[in-house]
Order: C-alpha cells, then sequence, then structure tokens
C-alpha cells in the first residue's frame, strides 16, 4: 500500500510540473533494467522499472560543466522501491553525452534486498546520444548504498536502458 502511494504521489507531482510549464520545460525519462547485476548469491537480482523528471529552466551552465536537478523513482520486480532527488552533469562529445549523477533518496526493501538502511546515495554515468528531436537513448550504470550509515551496507549495481523526451 506504501509503495503503491508514493509511486502515485511522484507521478501526480510530474504530471502536474508537466501540466503547469511552458512547452519544452520538461523532460521526461522512462527506463528499464535490472537491479543488483553483480549479485554473488543469484538470489536478488531483478528486474527494475523507473521514470525521472529534469527541468531544463533549472539547468546551470558552470565552471565544473553543465547541471541540473533530477528528481525520480524505481520500482523492482521484488517491490522494493527507491525515491530520489539530486543533481545530474551533462557533458558532450560530439552527439555522445555523457551524465553522470549523485542523487540521496528514501529505499523501501519490500520483498527485495535489504540495502541495511532507508536512506541511500545513487550515483550513476549514462552515456547517451538523441535520436530524434526532443528524444534520446541512453545506456546508465548506477550503484546504490548508504556509505555505511546503516547496520549494514552490502550496495546494489544496476543498469539501466532509458528514454528520454523533452515535452
Amino acid at each position: 500500500m506504501k509503495i503503491k502511494f508514493l509511486l502515485l504521489l511522484l507521478i501526480s507531482s510530474l504530471i502536474s510540473n508537466y501540466l503547469t510549464a511552458d512547452q519544452g520545460d520538461n523532460d521526461i525519462s522512462f527506463y528499464t533494467g535490472t537491479f543488483d547485476l553483480i549479485d554473488k548469491e543469484g538470489d536478488d537480482q531483478t528486474s527494475l522499472f523507473g521514470i525521472e523528471h529534469k527541468n531544463p529552466n533549472l539547468f546551470r551552465d558552470t565552471f565544473f560543466g553543465k547541471f541540473k536537478p533530477i528528481t525520480g523513482g524505481f520500482i523492482t520486480g521484488d517491490s522494493s522501491f527507491y525515491l530520489y532527488s539530486g543533481v545530474e552533469g551533462q557533458y558532450g562529445i560530439g552527439p555522445l553525452k555523457i551524465l553522470p549523477s549523485f542523487a540521496p533518496g528514501y529505499y523501501e526493501k519490500g520483498d527485495g534486498k535489504d540495502l541495511g538502511h532507508v536512506l541511500e546515495f545513487k550515483s550513476e554515468i549514462k552515456i547517451g546520444f538523441d535520436i530524434f528531436e526532443n528524444s534520446s537513448l541512453s545506456y546508465s550504470y548506477s550503484h546504490l548504498s548508504n556509505s555505511t550509515i546503516g547496520e549494514s551496507n552490502p550496495g546494489t549495481d544496476n543498469q539501466q536502458i532509458t528514454f528520454s523526451r523533452n515535452f
């Protein structure tokens, strides 16, 4: 019940942002992949599906690169979920985009892997390219960890394929 409520809240927030923003002000991404990719025991690996929002109006060009806030969440095949908000950098090499990000968030294990704490930190590297006007496709590799603030810190490595569209 808690999972459904939090996902409904996240989706409602994203839809509200879309409806109240100017055209071209919302980048929505949908992604799917493998949760706990490097699972040595083989008992926690499962699928994941997620959604992420980026607002190009909050894009900042700095000395260290271009940065923008990200907000999103994912749910796994074992009913675990993670809701997060953080920052993503953007670097380009020709048509290729390299997008590192960092986002703290709330993790609920559901019937899945116990990561040792509800506060988890997601670090991610994404490589993508534009496939159509206002659309991109990318591959990402991420790691979730509680940075040893919990009783245990098994962490998890994940991989995703992401489709993004700017509305």
